[in-house]
């Protein structure tokens, strides 16, 4: 008679590390861990070491010192007197906004021209087609330096408006477009919390009202779709978004008392008013349509993606062309459109460092150049421009996945 009984356990043996596969992995994994430690420590202890042989020491306490030199362009208050940090800040802001613009306006560019790309008009497909071909093989640093050249050369200098001989009028008595930039009115607070002036505050108040009405008109849109697929009719919510991003943020505006500042030419120069400075127009235009020709090949590869079986079934409901694009195939499209398109907002993000070309004060201009020069702290500049550049792209990267799993296909 036999009786079952459980195997013996093995006992274990180092042999086990590498010749059991419970273990394998995680031993060659801890393996390359501490080979990678171990090359960290000895390239961080040879660095020490040059740094102390030549005399230097790894050291912050320069942004502290005022920093000397002007900044054209600021959205925060800055003066020469203003430390490395502040002058540092400013350029990271710069930097943020001409980034910021740049993907807006490149994305629009792409989508327009990639959806025009399989026109079935022969003229405004080629044209598509030439836009691309022109703008992508020439270098955005080419594209900097010609739009930069044109807004300074063609635009009328500030002169130009003066006297009763003037050869320049302002654009509804309210905006002047020179050869040093365009000014145009801008918005203020005559009350409110923070008093006059635009405060903070009031602004961040204004923001908040924005992102509430974002939000809860997400939740009414939700709510529709959620009516429709229970009940087969989608209730009408066009009316009450309109309401909800207008109604607040005009009550708001109201209450906080806006006013606009008009530019008034003075001298030899307009003053009052909004300046949008020659270089980040440049800047802004050149980074817009240079990579909007690369998403324009995004959206042209992900539109020919989707089957030519969803656009017939669309048609056969009596959808037109434009609802059916709108509708049934870009957002289709979105899947094979966005990842790509994440390489082209952090190639903008990245590629705004060429603003120093054209006197534009981005983060590389201030911090990795007048600071660097003026402080001789290179070390020191070029870890804090690596990592604000890592921190960027990190960041834009995380919000783009986040919106691309949003995008993808729910099972069911």
């Amino acid at each position: 008679m036999t009786t079952l009984t459980d195997p013996p356990g093995s006992t274990f043996r180092l042999s086990m590390l590498l010749n059991d596969t419970r273990y394998r992995s995680t031993t060659l994994q801890v393996i390359a861990f501490i080979l990678l430690m171990s090359a960290i420590f000895y390239l961080y202890s040879n660095l020490a070491t040059n740094l102390r042989e030549a005399g230097l020491n790894i050291s912050f306490a320069f942004l502290g010192t005022p920093a000397g030199y002007d900044i054209n362009q600021t959205l925060i208050e800055y003066t020469s007197q203003s430390s490395n940090l502040r002058a540092a800040f400013v350029g990271i802001l710069n930097t943020l906004l001409v980034a910021f613009l740049a993907c807006i306006m490149a994305t629009i560019f792409g989508v327009i021209a990639g959806v025009l790309r399989l026109s079935k008009n022969w003229l405004v497909r080629k044209l598509m087609a030439v836009y691309v071909e022109i703008f992508r093989n020439i270098p955005v640093l080419i594209w900097i330096l010609i739009i930069y050249a044109l807004m300074t050369i063609a635009s009328p200098s500030p002169r130009a408006f003066r006297g009763d001989d003037a050869t320049a009028s302002m654009i509804l008595d309210g905006a002047a477009i020179t050869n040093r930039g365009v000014y145009v009115p801008g918005p203020f607070f005559t009350r409110g919390i923070g008093g006059e002036d635009g405060s903070v505050i009031n602004w961040l108040l204004v923001i908040a009202v924005l992102i509430g009405s974002f939000v809860v008109t997400r939740m009414v849109t939700a709510r529709a779709n959620a009516t429709q697929e229970a009940t087969g009719v989608r209730p009408n919510t066009l009316w009450t978004n309109l309401a909800i991003w207008f109604v607040p943020i005009i009550v708001l505006l109201f209450i906080l008392g806006l006013a606009w500042d008009i530019p008034e030419l003075k001298g030899f120069n307009f003053s009052g008013g909004l300046k949008v400075g020659a270089p980040l127009i440049a800047l802004w235009f050149a980074l817009s349509i240079y990579t909007g020709a690369f998403i324009a090949e995004n959206v042209r590869a992900g539109i020919q993606a989707v089957s030519k079986g969803q656009t017939e079934a669309a048609a056969a409901l009596g959808l037109r062309p434009g609802r059916v694009m709108s509708l049934v195939v870009l957002p289709q499209a979105l899947r094979v459109i966005v990842p790509p398109l994440i390489s082209q907002y952090l190639n903008i993000t990245k590629n705004s460092s060429l603003a120093i070309l054209v006197g534009y004060a981005d983060i590389t201009a201030t911090l990795g150049g007048i600071t660097l020069n003026q402080t001789g702290r290179a070390i020191e500049c070029v870890l804090l421009l690596m990592a604000f550049y890592l921190a960027a792209s990190l960041i834009i990267s995380a919000v783009m996945n986040v919106y691309n799993n949003s995008m993808k296909l729910k099972e069911r």
